[in-house]
């Protein structure tokens, strides 16, 4: 097994032991609660997590974001793959007025399975527990599993393979459509202070088509350490649609890493709507290795007090003709800081690409703080690419303008915050979920939507 660079921090390096010493003590007990098909990933994960290790501010794209300190204390680890005592049918109500959903619960990162099957699925499709997923296509599953989730240079997916057990997987075979949407719930449950980590695999084969939501509620007033890996495999003329709303406490740290691949013709769509959170690290890898494939990336955070948001996309266009466009948002209140860093990778052969990324931001106090870094790097010549960037506070011509027709100060702002937010909304391709952000955004500009919107045990 590799040593450890000595050249890292000596508290960051300690923190990381206290993992691996945990991992190695409890292998067989991961081993045993699992499958084979996650724990073969195991050994590898960790090795490079002994050669990397946690992301820190030293590096570059994590300038920011002091990742390894989120692990400085001491979090429980469900090693046994133990079920969390809780129904989550009376701890979530969904309130999006007719979003009908085949609906699904992961636990902290435990499948909850004590649900009937959904018998109004497709033929073919499966929808459920990664580990039955696993034993049931073995051969799809090895195929997909941590194929582009790459940890060579991110110490947290190393980590998150490592220690993950179980997961979310939907499976769409060839020319299947889904026309409902598929809904997760993640749940977080803990009477101490907790380490969750979850897996997630998408893989939605030539002509399938599928939109999922996933939310996020933290049920209990502990702290919450989340890593969270999702891969998405789009086959030729495939589309895929995944839409994230985090509802978390401000004891919640969010690290989610989501890797996508899209063959010719394929279409993703992707939203992460953050309205309550702790600190939050989003990382997007999206690969366009098939002609005409598209990618629409979006984001949107909605922070105050001392919250953290922090967004990096970085997308790759291997082959000619493909389109990418990415746009993030940020309303920042308080201290509350933000980051965003785009890449745009244009490949040498990767003519005719149309690929544009856009970040806008606000922050509506002196005390905020937002770090922006746009790049692109290309090396076709024949392509339209762009980035753009603006960070400021409300317009005070527009602010006049309302005022002057009889709008109290605060309304005018709020109605501005708002407004700020749309474009991001419309990126959504489910009309009543579209509906619902708007009236949760608007409450959560008011100060009404204090944690999770939609969970009875939270209010």
């Amino acid at each position: 097994m590799a040593d450890k660079p000595i050249n890292r921090n000596p508290i960051t390096t300690m923190i990381e032991q206290q993992y691996t010493d945990l991992f190695e003590q409890f292998r067989s007990e991961l081993d045993a609660n699992s499958v084979v098909g996650l724990n073969r990933h195991r050994d590898a994960a960790y090795v490079t997590f002994r050669q990397i290790g946690f992301p820190t501010s030293r590096q570059e794209d994590y300038k920011h974001s002091n990742i390894a300190r989120t692990f400085d204390t001491e979090l429980g680890l469900n090693l046994r793959n133990i079920p969390i005592p809780v129904n989550p049918y009376d701890a979530f109500k969904c309130d999006v007025p007719n979003l009908f959903t085949h609906l699904y619960f992961l636990i902290n990162d435990r499948y909850y399975d004590q649900i009937q099957p959904d018998d109004n699925l497709p033929e073919g499709v499966f929808a459920g527990s990664m580990q039955l997923f696993s034993e049931k296509y073995p051969e799809i599953f090895t195929a997909h599993y941590n194929k582009i989730a790459d940890d060579s240079d991110n110490g947290v997916v190393a980590y998150n393979t490592m220690f993950a057990q179980d997961g979310f997987v939907i499976y769409v075979p060839k020319n299947v459509v889904i026309e409902k949407p598929l809904q997760l719930i993640n749940i977080l449950r803990g009477g101490v202070d907790l380490n969750v980590n979850r897996r997630i695999l998408i893989i939605a084969g030539e002509h399938a088509q599928v939109k999922l939501l996933i939310c996020d509620h933290a049920v209990d007033d502990v702290h919450f350490v989340v890593t969270q890996v999702t891969e998405v495999y789009a086959e030729a003329s495939a589309q895929v649609d995944i839409y994230e709303l985090e509802e978390n406490s401000e004891k919640v740290t969010r690290l989610n890493n989501v890797f996508s691949r899209q063959k010719e013709n394929s279409h993703i769509v992707t939203s992460g709507i953050t309205l309550h959170n702790g600190y939050t690290r989003n990382n997007y890898h999206f690969r366009l290795e098939g002609e005409y494939a598209e990618a629409h990336v979006g984001g949107l955070a909605i922070c105050d007090k001392s919250q953290h948001i922090d967004n990096f996309a970085f997308l790759d266009h291997a082959v000619p003709h493909c389109t990418s466009n990415e746009l993030f948002k940020n309303v920042l209140q308080d201290k509350a800081t933000g980051v965003f860093c785009g890449k745009i990778l244009v490949e040498k052969d990767a003519q005719k690409t149309l690929a544009y990324q856009t970040n806008r931001n606000l922050c509506a106090s002196e005390e905020a703080q937002m770090f922006s870094k746009p790049q692109l790097e290309i090396y076709a010549d024949d392509v339209k690419c762009s980035h753009g960037l603006t960070t400021g506070q409300l317009d005070e011509d527009a602010l006049f303008y309302m005022r002057a027709r009889g709008i109290d100060q605060e309304e005018a702002k709020l109605l501005l915050m708002v407004a700020f937010t749309r474009d991001v909304v419309d990126l959504i391709r489910i009309d009543t979920l579209q509906d619902r952000l708007t009236t949760l955004i608007d409450k959560r500009f008011r100060g009404e939507l204090m944690r999770c919107g939609n969970c009875n045990v939270c209010k």
